[in-house]
Parts: structure tokens; sequence; C-alpha cells
């Protein structure tokens, strides 16, 4: 099993949750928001249930955005 994935340190919380306001797309908003939230500290799992999906879903989505 790999470890915990690094967080991009080019953007935080308040930042993610003000692009999620602005876009037009539901299901981007969720995973931005699911973001916001591993940001101020919460699990993957409460992440995932924030975005109303899967962990492994929000894995994939934090890979992609940290890369």
């Amino acid at each position: 099993m790999g470890g915990a994935l690094a967080l991009r340190e080019d953007y935080d919380a308040a930042g993610l949750r003000a692009l999620a306001r602005t876009t037009r797309h539901a299901g981007q908003a969720r995973r931005l928001i699911a973001l916001a939230a591993i940001y101020d500290g919460a699990s993957r799992g409460d992440a995932a249930r924030l975005a109303g999906t899967d962990r492994q879903i929000v894995r994939k989505g934090l890979v992609r955005f940290s890369s």
C-alpha cells in the first residue's frame, strides 16, 4: 500500500471553495468541495461522503489534481 498523497501547495481550501462557487458543472463543484475538505484536514472517507461518492473516486481526483 502506498503512502499519503501530498497536497499541492499552490491551492488552499478557501481557493478551492471559491472555484467551486464559480463552476457551472455540479460534478466539478462536488469534487472541489471534497478537495477543500481534505485541505481542511478531513479524511478521504469524510470527503467522499461530502461529495456523494466513494473514497477511490476522491483518491483518483486527488491524484489528477496533484500532478
